[in-house]
């Protein structure tokens, strides 16, 4: 019952964003999905990542063995000199390959944005929930920034760039936060530079007592356009964060005192030349936790990167390699190695063409402290061993 009740929500939602006029609804998204098996007998799944290294270390082609969606629908118009448009999302997860049982929906973007008003005819307005000022690696899966939530916000061109002042609300943590995002600003040819501001507070409680922290993160990050002529390009984010705010540039832990602190460092190209495309990364993190009267150090290293050659326009060979480690006082160092193979079909020849529809194999190794970190599962669901591999099938889509 509870199912039905969230599709004919959905259902609902759908068609009032569809009512208004002869307008034309935009409709976008992205999906990927399955099935998947792991060499070792009596595991389904074996994924493989490092649990203590955090975000940035996951890299996903023949390890994303979920079954996820995201479908979106955005209508514009206007009325006089106001441009405005309404965008919805929904989303659905399975964790394994069947989405007709165990699958979450939900709504993970509903907003209206509006410029041209009289006030201030340059500026654009915006309220609601979405998805907001993310850039990210792609073979990682992972944002780098990532302001999104539920909140407000108003975008001026300045200087050359666009100015971004947001403030956000989150319930759970009783928490506020305001991102100020200068983007956009050209500080050399084919290059731009975007700083981000955070600020975070908490007015959580536990028995009566604010147990709510606040917090500040700085983020600069610079793009540049066809770097050595690869015809990709390049980024690079220098990132501070402490206290309740996240290295992301979004809410943290709410209780983390100012002794918590984080930073980190990541470098990522892209690259077309002819057939050959692909995506590489390295990353650093040093992040200090408090933990009861003292402060707990962990730091991160990844580097690893994607490569696709086309041979023929519909045909490519996809590898994908990662090496991770990542120490925690007091633990040993974890280390991991991954490699993974998959013949692909695809609309195109390029690094970015979709839909793709991969046949894929992936190996990985890493040492016993990884095995310890991960629990009394073992790594990937392994047990003691500190080798494994799966195979399967995946398509993924964007639209």
């Amino acid at each position: 019952m509870e199912r039905k009740f969230k599709l004919l929500a959905v259902a609902s939602a759908l068609t009032v964003i569809g009512v208004p006029s002869a307008q034309a609804v935009d409709f976008f998204g992205y999906f990927r999905t399955g099935p998947a098996k792991c060499s070792e007998a009596g595991v389904n799944r074996c994924q493989f990542s490092l649990s203590g290294a955090g975000a940035g270390a996951y890299y996903r082609l023949g390890n994303e063995l979920d079954t996820y969606s995201e479908f979106g629908f955005s209508q514009a118009g206007k009325a006089d000199a106001v441009d405005y448009k309404a965008t919805m999302m929904i989303n659905g997860y399975n964790p394994g390959s069947n989405a007709a049982t165990g699958t979450q929906f939900g709504f993970n973007q509903v907003y209206a944005e509006g410029k041209g008003f009289d006030i201030a005819p340059s500026a654009n307005f915006w309220i609601g929930q979405r998805f907001y000022g993310r850039a990210d690696v792609h073979i990682v899966d992972t944002f780098y920034t990532k302001l999104d939530g539920t909140g407000a916000g108003v975008e001026v061109p300045v200087g050359g760039g666009t100015l971004a002042t947001a403030f956000f609300r989150d319930d759970a943590s009783v928490g506020s936060r305001v991102n100020v995002d200068f983007s956009g600003l050209t500080v050399n040819p084919g290059g731009k530079l975007r700083v981000l501001g955070s600020f975070t507070s908490s007015d959580l409680k536990v028995a009566g007592t604010k147990v709510g922290k606040s917090g500040v993160g700085l983020t600069v990050q610079h793009n540049q356009d066809n770097i050595f002529g690869l015809g990709g390009g390049n980024t690079a984010w220098v990132q501070y964060a402490q206290g309740s705010t996240g290295l992301d540039g979004n809410f943290g832990t709410a209780t983390a005192p100012s002794s918590t602190k984080a930073f980190r460092f990541v470098e990522s190209l892209t690259w077309q030349v002819g057939p050959l495309g692909g995506q590489a990364q390295a990353m650093y993190t040093d992040s200090k936790v408090a933990v009861a009267a003292t402060t707990v150090a962990t730091k991160t290293m990844s580097i690893g990167g994607r490569v696709s050659y086309a041979l023929t326009k519909n045909f490519k060979l996809v590898a994908d390699t990662g090496y991770s480690e990542a120490k925690t006082d007091g633990l040993a160092k974890e280390k991991l190695a991954k490699f993974t193979f998959a013949p692909t079909l695809s609309t195109g020849p390029g690094f970015w063409n979709r839909p793709e529809l991969r046949v894929f194999v992936t190996t990985a190794k890493w040492n016993s402290a990884a095995n310890t970190y991960a629990g009394s599962g073992g790594l990937g669901g392994l047990g003691t061993k500190t080798t494994g591999t799966g195979y399967g099938f995946q398509a993924e889509m964007w639209f």
